[in-house]
């Protein structure tokens, strides 16, 4: 299976092939190979047969009512968002199957926190993902391949899959016929052929002057039928458009047998000779090309030293213009800090005169204010009332004090008046 060969390191290195490491995160990237760019495709490819392995046709794809994706579904844009909860859900199911609890992930779950849980199941399971997480939110690339390889090698190594080696069926060795040619003969075979006559022909006995009759009578009919067939009536057009008809029946086509070595050696200097009359002419090509590139790349040389002569005081006053550059540059960060410490000040100075200004405006409005002032006169008014009132009951009540005290002095007179007059009368009598 190929998926055997290939094995992702977490390093950054895969099946030998360097891959840039860090990319977007600031560190060094390492040169990739020509075949570093179609890697993802062997990758997927794997990916593809491991799955296959853990049965994810019947237990994931018929349970969620899934398409199931190509052998290059992750390594080719189609749908990012197709493909991106393709992944989501490819990996929540190879990390349930590698025996962690992860939750199946919703269409509307939020992409950065799930990639995020994602990548920390894949740490966790001892695997490095240097790379930013915004290159699985695509949905295709080879770190979707690399995350989702990783995860079905640990779901693999949970089940307790192993790769053994591959075990090749013996094939049976067909014994090549090679065709006798009738043109030649070897010594055994006429020994051979003599021999068979002898046995066919041991019990006949020949009479020579019978064959030979035999044979000259032979030769008389075939002198005959001769003549007969040289002086033919037959018509030439009718003869003509016979052999048309018939012609396209009377092909015979050869199948040479490929297998046969004696056509791999003439195929051999077939190619032999096509090469050297091809270099022959394509080496004097080739000679030119050389002579006018090499004349090209001393006159480039040539015209290069010149320029870096010609441009050496610019050069220079490049340079010294550059470090007046970074100088002024320095400058300007400096003053930049102090600017920043100002604003700030500036910034706390204005939030006070806000507050002070606030309150200006609410002791103005309070002192042009109406309302008071009319509250006052309304309260005055209302005393005033009041103390007409109380002078009026005060009045009643000294009022009722003075006709007390009169009716009480009268009262007092009256007494007085009745204890006199009896004892007057007494005195009379």
């Amino acid at each position: 299976m190929a998926a055997a060969a290939a094995v992702v390191t977490p390093s950054g290195l895969e099946d030998g092939v360097p891959r840039s490491r860090g990319e977007g995160a600031g560190e060094v990237v390492v040169e990739r190979g020509p075949g570093a760019a179609y890697h993802m495709f062997v990758v997927m490819e794997d990916l593809v047969e491991k799955l296959k392995l853990l049965r994810y046709e019947e237990e994931l794809l018929r349970k969620n009512n899934l398409k199931p994706p190509s052998r290059h579904y992750f390594a080719l844009p189609t749908n990012p968002g197709e493909q991106f909860y393709m992944f989501c859900t490819l990996a929540a199911w190879l990390i349930n199957k590698a025996g962690r609890p992860f939750e199946q992930p919703q269409e509307y779950d939020d992409p950065n926190a799930t990639i995020s849980n994602v990548l920390s199941e894949l740490r966790s399971f001892g695997r490095t993902a240097d790379f930013p997480p915004s290159k699985l939110k695509s949905g295709y690339g080879e770190h979707v391949c690399y995350v989702l390889d990783c995860l079905a090698e640990e779901a693999l190594k949970y089940i307790g899959f192993s790769w053994k080696r591959p075990i090749y069926p013996v094939e049976e060795l067909e014994e090549e016929i090679v065709p006798e040619d009738d043109a030649e003969l070897t010594l055994n075979k006429v020994d051979e052929e003599f021999v068979e006559e002898e046995t066919d022909n041991e019990e006949n006995f020949i009479d020579l002057n019978v064959l030979k009759a035999q044979t000259y009578h032979l030769d008389m009919n075939e002198s005959a039928k001769q003549e007969d067939i040289l002086e033919s009536t037959t018509d030439a057009a009718e003869w003509s458009l016979e052999v048309e008809r018939v012609l396209p029946q009377l092909k015979v086509t050869i199948r040479t047998d490929n297998k046969d070595w004696r056509i791999h050696v003439d195929q051999m200097h077939q190619h032999k000779s096509g090469i050297e009359s091809a270099l022959k002419e394509t080496k004097g090509f080739l000679d030119k090309l050389h002579n006018e590139i090499s004349r090209t790349l001393e006159k480039i040389g040539s015209r290069e030293k010149y320029i870096n002569n010609q441009l050496e005081h610019l050069v220079q006053e490049y340079r010294a213009a550059q470090a007046q550059l970074s100088e002024a540059k320095e400058r300007y960060q400096q003053g930049n800090g102090g600017v920043t410490e100002r604003t700030r000040l500036l910034s706390e100075v204005t939030e006070e005169l806000e507050k002070v200004k606030q309150e200006m405006e609410e002791k103005g409005s309070s002192m042009t204010d109406g309302a008071p002032l009319v509250k006052i006169k309304q309260s005055l008014t209302k005393l005033k009332q009041e103390i007409v009132q109380m002078d009026i009951r005060i009045g009643v009540v000294e009022h009722t004090l003075l006709q007390s005290k009169l009716k009480e002095k009268s009262n007092m007179t009256r007494d007085m008046h009745a204890t006199i007059i009896p004892e007057s009368a007494i005195g009379s009598y």
